[in-house]
């Protein structure tokens, strides 16, 4: 697949994209030895930005699965929320499959910017990772703190309507006490680890993204 063909598979023509061919000389099926570098600049410059547009797509598809959860956590409508998590996952992968066959364009002869490839490759990881982090937040606030967790009475022995034996009254003893406040550190660290992981992961991809659009620029000055 060539960077044109990509584009058309990304969105329905960009008239960013027609424009940028027309000043490069390399619309209407003309080429030229004296438009073939402009062409190159060209064809990258359509990667990158189609780029720029994809990252645009996973913010919104994160954002949507925030608000999911958000409505999940206070509904407890379970069908609904795994229909969305369903969405958002052939949403990212699809994400991902287009972003590795930028990579792949970049690395051929043609386009010759083996950086790039690796610029992309290093988003992909962070993507990856920040995906994999938000999941885990999310399991996490669903399951709760171990001593805020609700009971449930499943497992009780009941011999009348209304009365059971409960298996959850116990004791309450030192030792008991020093292994909920243990539960609860463990759930509290995993928390903070995720959230970090979150924030890093965020902040590599904008330094990325930073470095493509400094690209984008130095193309569009040639």
């Amino acid at each position: 697949m060539n960077p044109e063909d990509f584009q058309k598979k990304v969105s329905i023509r960009d008239p960013l994209a027609e424009e940028i061919e027309s000043e490069c000389g390399v619309s209407g099926g003309e080429s030229t030895s004296s438009t073939v570098g402009s062409g190159v600049a060209s064809q990258t410059l359509v990667l990158l930005r189609s780029l720029l547009e994809i990252q645009q797509r996973r913010a919104q598809a994160y954002a949507k699965l925030k608000r999911g959860f958000s409505e999940y956590v206070e509904s407890g409508a379970e069908a609904l929320y795994q229909k969305l998590c369903s969405e958002i996952t052939a949403e990212f992968n699809e994400c991902s499959k287009q972003v590795r066959e930028m990579e792949s364009l970049f690395l051929t002869p043609e386009v010759g910017r083996a950086d790039l490839a690796q610029l992309l490759g290093n988003i992909q990881t962070q993507e990856k990772q920040k995906l994999h982090l938000t999941v885990t937040i999310q399991v996490l606030k669903k399951a709760g703190r171990p001593s805020e967790r609700m009971l449930t009475h499943e497992n009780c022995k009941f011999k009348k309507p209304m009365q059971h034996e409960c298996v959850h009254l116990h004791e309450i003893t030192e030792a008991a006490g020093t292994e909920e406040a243990e539960a609860d550190a463990e759930f509290d660290n995993a928390m903070k680890e995720a959230i970090r992981g979150v924030q890093d992961s965020v902040t590599s991809i904008n330094e990325y993204l930073e470095d493509i659009r400094y690209e984008i620029e130095a193309l569009e000055a040639e």
